[in-house]
């Protein structure tokens, strides 16, 4: 027989809308599939941004506790208190005579 004839044949056609079928089934689910990865790539993208954005926060945040906490440790300091008391106040010990500079 000749390769006509066989194509022709019952048998083969239901072969051929089987695979037709699984094709276009197959060609589907690549086409959600895609449109998945495509729409989850971008969430990704903007929660990764987001990420980025309060990382940077939190590194800031750390830093003002760290400096706060060393000023908190200062004032604990009764010699950085009396500092403090004549730099910004204009205050002295009893018998210190201020000197203003203009």
């Amino acid at each position: 027989m000749s390769s006509r004839t066989m194509a022709a044949t019952p048998a083969a056609t239901g072969a051929r809308r089987r695979l037709k079928l699984l094709l276009f089934v197959f060609i589907l689910f690549l086409s959600w599939a895609g449109y998945v990865w495509i729409t989850q790539s971008g969430q990704i993208n903007d929660r990764l941004s987001q990420l980025e954005e309060v990382n940077h926060k939190l590194t800031d945040a750390q830093a003002k506790n760290e400096e706060l906490q060393l000023q908190i440790a200062r004032l604990n300091d009764d010699e950085y208190i009396g500092q403090l008391a004549r730099k910004e106040h204009g205050l002295g010990l009893p018998g210190e005579v201020p000197i203003k500079t203009k």
